[in-house]
């Protein structure tokens, strides 16, 4: 009896279960493919390379049939780029690099992600390539080293053109010749070193739309983009603060102004808020210092110019503290930088105001010190001399009388004839006595 009512209950539900396996996959099949897109403008550091690998974990939670990267760099350092590469290659969905749009390049780092992807696009008037590897601390490397360090990222470039069938001798010549390719140079050799050109997102996807790729464990995948979702993918908060801090101009202000609070804190004790905000700007000029090129000379010409600046208000030189600080400060930033990329040089709109703006301070801070050395004394015995008053009795040579100054009365003394009302000042004080003359 229990049987056939346990058939009763399952047959049905079997049943339903089957009917409505072919609907879930037809629905599966009429929605629309998702792609996820995220641009990266910005040098290639630790902020960037965590942003790119949360939007390809991302895409491989949701399913995606695509992750497209519009990529615009001057290039940046070699370990956050092995970090993004090495989740590119173990990545579910396939990653498409965009160099876009027209006018743009990806230079470096740039060129070595744009390789190791999946699908690599140029927009029209676009150029890669430049790759050779440089110090990214500021010491100068022996030639043995630089040799070690080219020939590692060659062999790096080398083996992600082979594996991804794209022209490993340009590849080679990027890093080891620091060679440049437009978008047509690349698309035009043989083998090509991109996949296809497009003018913007859109017509990537239209033209990726049953394309089959290879993926770089060998695997093809044909692409599903027609009518695609496209998701974008923006940095948090805390990413964009980061990556705003991590460049050559953001860093160089806060030290600016990291250094003059401090300064301040200093010149005032107590005042706290100073010290506290230098304190903060300098922490975060040393984080973005740690991620750009940075030449410590420079650094140290930097720091050593705001130091003179800082002695000429306690130390008399007559300008030339003021003078080699300037000439520091200015050196200094002009070197800051080791690096030849226009886009990590700090911009002299930016280095000029800020020169001349603590030449400034410093030179209003010594104006005021020098006006408080030359102001005589205002309270004491030493107070009185120069003083004017008025003569309340005659006064002869030899003989003692009365004088009014300060709304006080003092007996005083006189080597000339002084008559009752005269004007008198003060040219010495003897205890209680005053010596006055004639005014």
């Amino acid at each position: 009896m229990s049987a056939r009512l346990v058939r009763r209950l399952v047959g049905p539900l079997a049943l339903a279960v089957i009917c409505a396996a072919p609907a879930a996959q037809s629905r599966d099949a009429a929605s629309p493919p998702i792609v996820y897109a995220a641009n990266v403008d910005s040098i290639i550091h630790p902020v960037s390379a965590e942003y790119m690998i949360d939007t390809m974990n991302r895409a491989d939670g949701a399913g995606a049939t695509l992750v497209v990267f519009t990529l615009r760099t001057p290039g940046g350092l070699v370990d956050s780029t092995r970090d993004i590469i090495t989740h590119m290659l173990a990545a579910k969905t396939p990653v498409a690099i965009f160099i876009g749009p027209s006018g743009t390049r990806a230079a470096s780092a740039g060129f070595l992600l744009t390789i190791a992807a999946d699908v690599a696009a140029m927009a029209p008037g676009t150029h890669i390539g430049a790759a050779h590897p440089v110090a990214g601390g500021g010491e100068k490397m022996d030639e043995t080293m630089a040799k070690k360090m080219a020939a590692d990222v060659a062999a790096y470039a080398r083996t992600l053109a082979s594996r991804r069938h794209r022209n490993v001798g340009l590849a080679e010549q990027a890093v080891n010749e620091s060679r440049a390719f437009t978008d047509e140079e690349a698309l035009s050799a043989s083998p090509p070193l991109i996949d296809l050109a497009a003018s913007d997102v859109a017509d990537l996807l239209r033209k990726l739309d049953g394309r089959t790729i290879m993926r770089f464990d060998g695997a093809p995948v044909v692409l599903r983009t027609a009518d695609a979702q496209v998701v974008a993918i923006d940095m948090n908060l805390r990413q964009r603060l980061l990556s705003a801090i991590a460049h050559p101009n953001v860093a160089y202000i806060l030290l600016s102004l990291g250094t003059l609070g401090l300064t301040i804190e200093l010149w005032s004790p107590g005042a706290v808020l100073p010290g506290v905000a230098g304190g903060l700007c300098l922490l975060l000029a040393f984080f973005a210092f740690q991620i750009l090129p940075v030449n410590y000379a420079g650094l140290l010409l930097i720091l050593f110019g705001l130091l003179l600046l800082v002695l000429e208000v306690k130390v008399t030189s007559y300008g030339l503290l003021t003078t080699g600080g300037l000439a520091s400060l200015i050196f200094g930033s002009m070197i800051l930088m080791n690096t030849s990329e226009p886009d990590l040089q700090l911009s002299l709109q930016i280095v000029l105001p800020i020169v001349l703006g603590l030449a400034a301070i410093a030179v209003f801070l010594v104006r005021l010190a020098v006006a408080s050395q030359r102001r005589g004394p205002i309270a004491g015995v030493a107070s009185m001399i120069g003083e004017v008053g008025e003569a309340l009795t005659t006064i002869e040579p030899g003989t003692t009388g009365r004088v009014s100054t300060r709304g006080e009365i003092w007996k005083a003394i006189a080597q000339e004839p002084i008559v009752a009302g005269d004007r008198v000042s003060i040219v010495n004080v003897d205890g209680l006595t005053l010596t006055v003359r004639k005014t």
